[in-house]
């Protein structure tokens, strides 16, 4: 089953985390209540959810909200999201910051409009480096094999691609396009959702934590 953004359930179920739940346990603060944009088939919910978060994950596929447990699911588009609630957490996860700058915008200020005033967005982007490192390259972890082909660089700040995922006999491929973000464009795209940066969480700026702004 492949969802409308081109991921393959199958391979979302299977997949664990690589060190998620930690960095956003960390910014959260224990106990925390999360709301996860995007959270596919739960492989960082159920570790958060087990390290005592109260999780609402959410997703526009309902063949990938079925494999989450321990959570409340939400079936929607990020776009559309209106839970009139408000969380002290709010994870956007998996790159969705690096999507074209309308979509971008729109991810932000639902981000927003769900946080509770002292509360945190927690934000995974492609690390600024990576745009100028990457290369057509293989690895292989936990048994899975992770090749990127097809690198190609259509505009500036821009890389489009293919991801193949190998696991024994199965294999599965996702092509994306995804966008560098500098500091200021960053900075400027939280303002205008009402947020700003408020520390990076790891050494090459792949995760940060973004605060709401106080009214004036």
């Amino acid at each position: 089953m492949i969802t409308p953004d081109g991921c393959a359930v199958d391979f979302y179920a299977l997949m664990p985390a690589f060190g998620e739940p930690a960095i956003v346990h960390d910014a959260a603060g224990a106990g925390a209540s999360i709301l996860e944009l995007g959270s596919g088939a739960g492989r960082v919910t159920h570790p958060l959810a087990a390290l005592g978060h109260p999780v609402v994950a959410v997703d526009e596929s309902p063949e990938m909200l079925s494999h989450v447990r321990d959570a409340e699911t939400v079936q929607a588009r990020i776009e559309d999201l209106a839970l009139d609630r408000r969380f002290d957490a709010v994870l956007l996860a998996s790159h969705l910051i690096n999507a074209d700058e309308p979509t971008r915008s729109t991810f932000l200020d639902v981000c927003r409009r769900h946080v509770a005033d002292d509360g945190c967005v927690i934000i995974q982007q492609h690390a600024p480096a990576w745009f100028a490192e990457a290369s057509d390259t293989e690895n292989t972890r936990d048994g899975v094999i992770y090749r990127l082909r097809d690198v190609a660089r259509p505009a500036p700040d821009q890389i489009s691609a293919t991801v193949e995922y190998v696991a024994g006999d199965r294999r599965w491929t996702q092509t994306f396009t995804t966008n560098r973000l500098d500091e200021d464009v960053l900075a400027a795209q939280l303002a205008g959702a009402g947020l700003r940066l408020d520390r990076y969480l790891t050494d090459d700026r792949s995760w940060f934590r973004a605060v709401p702004v106080a009214a004036d």
